[in-house]
């Protein structure tokens, strides 16, 4: 029932949070002051939970070191962004037209806030841990970046390699960067600076979700295999191996730490595993 009581309150406040801030895209300023509160929200209604049902306190979103753990989680994900732009752009396939929209730029901040947030605090806070505890790290990291590719299935232009690309290069990857640290703040940057790069600054599509424009007025355009088409950059195979690149350091980082569970460790364990070095 902890499990259950976890997903249930981290998956209602990012439905709400989500659909309050999707539904302001005309109000940018208001959207972005929305996402803001609903990603605060989000993680307080987190450790509320996890107090409550684990009778611990909730260290894997401390206060503590959680503004540079965050900051460097978001320059992590941009600057991977920017990579792949840049690559996209040398070939030929990236072109800025001009000034974008500003006004779009301030709402996304807020809403791509959120969606990092919630879709962290759900996939690697609710889902891993319970997962690595039955299973260990290497399968919980495998199932629950499966589970995080799928998801995006649901959007307007998903497409099968879309997801996958998704799974690898996202869900893995974020799965890592909170293995490596035992808490969220990293991989919410990571999440939050590569999603605001892509469609706030960048204005590029997001995971085939018709996102609204950004700071530049730009277009993508080219082979679908470096592109992603109308998925977007995420279905890039750039992405994918900038994505891989990163898992690897962050899963180097953790079994150098000696964070990784193995399944003979996560058999005798009766919670879920939330070491912190």
């Amino acid at each position: 029932m902890r499990f259950v009581w976890q997903l249930l309150t981290v998956a209602a406040v990012s439905l709400v949070g989500g659909q309050a801030a999707a539904a302001l895209e005309s109000s940018p300023y208001l959207q972005c002051a929305v996402g803001a509160l609903a990603a605060v929200l989000a993680v307080l209604c987190y450790g509320w939970v996890v107090r409550r049902t684990e009778h611990r306190p909730p260290t894997e979103v401390s206060r503590e070191g959680a503004a540079p753990a965050l900051g460097r989680g978001v320059l992590i994900g941009a600057a991977m962004f920017a990579a792949v732009v840049a690559n996209l752009w040398t070939a030929g396939y990236y072109d800025v037209h001009g000034l974008g929209s500003p006004a779009g730029a301030v709402g996304l901040f807020g809403f791509m806030a959120a969606a990092a947030v919630t879709e962290e605090l759900l996939y690697r806070g609710v889902l891993f841990r319970w997962v690595e505890k039955l299973t260990g790290t290497w399968i919980a990291l495998t199932l629950t970046s499966l589970l995080f590719g799928a998801s995006h299935l649901l959007n307007p232009d998903a497409t099968l390699w879309g997801a996958l690309a998704i799974a690898v290069e996202a869900g893995g990857m974020l799965t890592a960067a909170y293995v490596a640290t035992r808490r969220l703040w990293v991989p919410i940057g990571v999440h939050f600076g590569w999603n605001f790069a892509e469609s706030g600054v960048f204005s590029t599509e997001v995971s085939g979700n018709d996102t609204q424009q950004g700071l530049l007025d730009a277009t993508v355009h080219g082979p679908t295999a470096l592109t992603g088409g109308a998925f977007g950059p995420e279905g890039s195979v750039y992405s994918v191996l900038f994505g891989l690149m990163v898992t690897a350091v962050f899963l180097l980082l953790a079994r150098r730490r000696g964070l990784i569970v193995p399944r003979r460790r996560a058999d005798r364990t009766t919670g879920p595993v939330n070491l912190v070095r």
